[in-house]
C-alpha cells in the first residue's frame, strides 16, 4: 500500500534540475535505500519528503497526512541536557511539559519537601490536560528498547551514542516514514551492526541513504537511484542492483550511439549541395531541428574520479617492527605486549571502536609518539604520506587550488606535470568549484579534496585514517583499487567492512577482551579466525579431570515424517528456484530488455523479487530443518 507518492516533482537551485518530474513511491513496510553520487539530489529529495523544501512543482500525494521524521547528517550543534531531555524533544510541544515532570520525579529521590510535591501535582495537572501519559510512555519505551540511560547527559556521550539517541529522539513521534541520512557516518563496527539489527527489526517504513555497501546489502528491499535528475527503481539487494545499473547503462549508451549516428547522417544531408537544398524536405528540416534540441537537452552521465598515486622510490624490506609495545590514556590500559612485523608490500587494516586507541596506535607506529613500554624500530628509506579523518591539513579559508598548489600552477603527478585545475577535474572539481572556499564544500567534496592533495605527495608508506566518510560508492571502488595495485605499504583505519574485505591483507584488533591482536585479511577473515578460535576454546579437553567423560547419546531425528519428507525435496527446489533467477537475471541484463514498456519491466522485476523471496525462504527452511535434525 502507498503510504507517500510524488508526482512530477521538480526541485532547481541554478543550473541543471536537481529533481527533474520525478516520479517517487513509497509502499508501506518498505526499507528504501537512495542512492547516487555525491550532489545528485539525494538529501535534497528526503527534505522535499520531509517537508523541510517545498518542491517548484509537482505534487505530493498523501504528505499531510503522514508522520514524518528524519535522522540528518550531522549532530546538531548545541544540543544539551540529559538522554531523557534530548529524547523527548521529538514530540514538539508537549516536551517542556514531560521533561518538566521527569525532573521533578527524579528530584523526590532526595527532597520530597511539600514544596516539590506542590510541583509535581501541578505538572501531573498539565500532562493530564493535554493527555501526556501516554506520550511519556512512549519516550521511556522508546529509551529502553534502545538500551539508553535517561539520567546520562548527551554532551558526555561518544558519537555513536549520539547518534543513537537521535534516533530514538526521531522514533519516539511514531513516524510513519523514517528518514535516514547516511546514518552510518562517523559510527564504528560494533555500532553499525547494532543499528543494522535494530532497522532490520524495525516494523515502519524506512528511506535511507548511506555508502555503506554491507549495511545497504543487509538492509534495503528496495535500491532507488538518482541520476540525472530522474529516478530509477530496483526491487531486491544490492548485488541485484548492480547488475541491472549496469545493463541499463549499456543499453542507454547504446541509445545514445545511435541516436547520434542518425543526427551525424541528418547533418550531413543538410549541407549537402545546392540542389539537394532545393529539393529537400521541409519536414525533414523540422526532424533535423527537433534532434538537434533533444541532443542539446541531453544530461551526460558524470565522470568518475581519476586518482593516481604518487610513488615514491622503494622502502627498505622492513617497515616497522614492534616489540611488546603498550601504551594507556588517562589511567586506561589501550594495549599492551603487543608485537608485530611490518613489511614492504603490507597491506595492513586497523580495526576497533571508537575510543580505542586506533589513532594512538599509528602515531607510535609512525614515530610520532612513544610507547609507554616496548621498543618501535622504522626501516629505511620511509616516505609517508598521511590521510587526517579530522581533515586538519585543510585550510578552511583557502580555496580548493590553494589547499593542493600551495601557490603553484603545477602539479607533479605520475611523473608528469599537470596544471592544477586540470588535475582539480580529476576529482570533479570544476574551474568555479576549485576556487570556492574549503568552507563552503561538503564532505564528500573535502574528502576528494584530501585525497588529491595527498596523491600529489611521493610515498612508500600511505596511512589512511578513515578515509571513506562521505565517498560515494563509485568512488570508494575507484580508491579500492588504487589501493590494492599500491605496491607501497598500506596502514588503513576504517569502519566500512566492505572496504577492510576489498583492500587489506592483514588487520590488527582491538579486541572485546582489551587485547590487541593481528589476523590474517580482513574484516571477514577476522570473525571467521575469532569463531574458530573461541570453538577450539570451548572444546578443548580440560587438563585437570582424569575422570572418564560419558560420550552423550546419539541424538535421534526430532524432525518430523513431513518434515523429513520436506528436507529430502528441498535441494531440488533450490536448485531449481537458482536456475529461474539465473535466467531472470540473464533475460534483465539484456539491452532488449529495456526497450519493453515500463508496466512490462516493472512485472518481470516484481517477479524476480518474488522469485529472490521464495529462494531465501527456501534456504532459511532447509538450514532450520538441518540444525534441527543434527540436534
Amino acid at each position: 500500500m502507498a503510504l507517500l507518492q510524488l508526482k512530477q516533482i521538480t526541485v532547481s537551485f541554478g543550473g541543471p534540475n536537481l529533481l527533474d518530474k520525478i516520479d517517487f513511491q513509497i509502499d508501506k513496510g518498505e526499507r528504501v535505500c537512495l542512492v547516487g553520487r555525491n550532489g545528485a539530489g539525494k538529501s535534497t529529495l528526503m527534505k522535499v519528503i520531509a517537508s523541510e523544501i517545498l518542491p517548484d512543482s509537482g505534487e505530493m500525494a498523501g504528505i499531510n497526512s503522514l508522520k514524518i521524521a528524519r535522522l540528518e547528517q550531522e549532530v546538531p550543534a548545541g544540543t544539551k541536557g540529559s538522554i531523557y531531555d534530548v529524547v523527548a524533544m521529538g514530540l514538539g510541544d508537549i516536551a517542556p511539559l514531560l521533561v518538566n515532570y521527569h525532573h521533578i520525579v527524579q528530584q523526590l529521590q532526595h527532597d520530597s519537601s511539600e514544596a516539590v510535591l506542590a510541583k509535581l501535582e501541578k505538572a501531573q495537572h498539565q500532562l493530564e490536560a493535554v493527555d501526556g501519559w501516554s506520550l511519556e510512555q512512549q519516550v521511556e519505551t522508546v529509551i529502553s528498547k534502545l538500551s539508553l540511560d535517561p539520567s546520562v547527559e548527551f554532551s558526555s556521550l561518544s558519537g555513536g551514542m549520539k547518534r543513537r539517541v537521535l534516533l530514538a529522539q526521531a522514533l519516539v513521534k511514531s513516524p510513519d516514514i523514517l528518514l535516514l541520512d547516511e546514518p552510518t557516518n562517523h559510527l564504528d563496527i560494533a555500532s553499525i551492526m547494532w543499528l543494522e539489527a535494530f532497522l532490520k527489526s524495525y516494523g515502519g517504513t524506512l528511506l535511507f541513504i548511506t555508502h555503506d555497501r554491507s549495511f545497504l546489502q543487509a538492509l534495503a528491499t528496495r535500491i532507488v537511484m538518482l541520476d540525472r535528475g530522474q529516478v530509477s527503481s530496483f526491487p531486491g539487494d544490492y548485488q541485484n542492483f548492480l547488475a541491472k545499473r549496469e545493463a541499463m547503462l549499456a543499453a542507454e549508451a547504446e541509445q545514445n550511439a545511435q541516436f547520434d549516428k542518425k543526427l551525424a547522417q541528418e547533418e550531413v544531408w543538410i549541407r549537402q549541395g545546392i540542389k539537394a537544398r532545393r529539393t529537400r524536405n521541409e519536414g525533414r528540416v523540422r526532424a533535423l531541428e527537433k534532434l538537434r534540441k533533444e541532443r542539446s537537452q541531453r544530461r551526460e552521465l558524470q565522470g568518475n574520479v581519476s586518482m593516481q598515486l604518487q610513488e615514491a622510490d622503494r622502502s627498505g624490506k622492513l617497515v616497522v617492527e614492534v616489540e611488546d609495545i603498550g601504551q594507556s590514556y588517562d589511567g586506561r590500559t589501550l594495549f599492551k605486549d603487543f608485537t608485530t612485523l611490518i613489511q614492504r608490500g603490507d597491506r595492513i587494516g586497523i580495526i576497533g571502536p571508537n575510543g580505542c586507541g586506533k589513532s594512538t596506535l599509528l602515531s607510535i607506529l609512525l614515530g610520532r609518539e612513544k610507547p609507554e613500554t616496548g621498543t618501535v624500530k622504522q626501516g629505511t628509506n620511509l616516505q609517508i604520506a598521511y590521510f587526517d579523518q579530522l581533515r586538519s591539513q585543510l585550510d578552511e579559508q583557502a580555496s580548493v587550488v590553494d589547499n593542493v598548489g600551495q601557490g603553484r600552477d603545477f602539479v607533479e603527478v605520475g611523473g608528469s606535470r599537470k596544471h592544477i585545475i586540470g588535475y582539480l577535474q580529476d576529482f570533479l572539481f570544476t574551474p568555479e568549484r576549485a576556487r570556492t572556499p574549503v568552507k563552503a564544500l561538503s564532505g564528500g567534496e573535502r574528502n576528494r579534496l584530501l585525497l588529491a592533495k595527498l596523491f600529489t605527495q611521493p610515498a612508500n608508506l600511505l596511512v589512511m585514517d578513515e578515509p571513506t566518510n562521505d565517498l560515494d560508492a563509485e568512488t570508494l571502488e575507484l580508491l579500492e583499487d588504487l589501493l590494492a595495485n599500491f605496491s607501497g605499504t598500506l596502514l588503513l583505519v576504517s569502519h566500512d567492512r566492505s572496504f577492510l574485505n576489498n583492500v587489506v591483507t592483514s588487520s590488527i584488533v582491538f579486541d572485546e577482551d582489551g587485547s590487541l591482536r593481528e589476523y590474517v585479511g580482513g574484516y571477514d577473515d577476522w570473525l571467521r579466525q575469532k569463531a574458530e578460535l573461541a570453538e577450539k576454546a570451548a572444546t578443548a579437553k580440560p587438563a585437570t579431570s582424569t575422570k572418564p567423560v560419558a560420550k552423550p547419546e546419539k541424538k535421534k531425528s526430532a524432525l518430523t515424517y513431513q518434515q523429513q519428507l520436506d528436507l529430502k525435496a528441498l535441494p531440488a527446489k533450490i536448485e531449481t528456484l537458482e536456475a529461474q533467477q539465473m535466467q531472470m537475471n540473464e533475460t534483465m541484463s539484456s539491452p532488449a530488455f529495456y526497450e519493453q514498456s515500463a508496466e512490462a519491466m516493472q512485472k518481470a522485476q516484481d517477479e524476480l523479487a518474488t522469485l529472490t523471496s521464495e529462494l531465501e525462504a527456501a534456504y532459511a527452511l532447509w538450514e532450520e530443518l538441518e540444525e534441527k535434525q543434527n540436534g
